[in-house]
């Protein structure tokens, strides 16, 4: 069983290596939202994760990309949609050890995979 938190966050990027015409190649932004699946076993209260802890969990992260330029960011040099939901992945599977750890209702839970939208229409998704 899994569950889904949805955020967004409004960042800035360029794709180095594109073509100089290719639209991506200049300055752009977009409003991405992202999808935490978060998937476990059902515990003593019903649940697999409390909502509120996926918000604390993600809430660093989002913190570090809101109304930002993505190509400033550690691992974020080339940031496609890919790479994006890669490394927001990472972050998460590192953060999970620890929320594991101190969350009692969330001890079994684990994120399982991030959804990246760039647009209504594209995303990626990791694993």
């Amino acid at each position: 069983m899994h569950i889904c938190k949805e955020f967004t966050f409004d960042a800035a990027h360029t794709i180095p290596g594109l073509p100089l015409d290719h639209k991506c190649s200049r300055l752009h932004g977009h409003t991405y939202k992202v999808q935490l699946f978060v998937s476990g076993d059902l515990d003593d209260l019903g649940m697999i994760a409390d909502y509120a802890e996926i918000e604390r969990v993600w809430r660093p992260i989002h913190d570090e990309l809101d109304h930002r330029y993505l190509n400033d960011i550690s691992g974020l040099e080339k940031p496609t949609t890919e790479v994006l939901a890669w490394w927001i992945f990472r972050q998460l599977r590192d953060l999970a050890l620890n929320w594991r750890e101190s969350t009692s209702a969330a001890a079994h839970a684990r994120v399982t995979s991030v959804r990246v939208y760039e647009s209504s229409t594209t995303y990626c998704e990791v694993p």
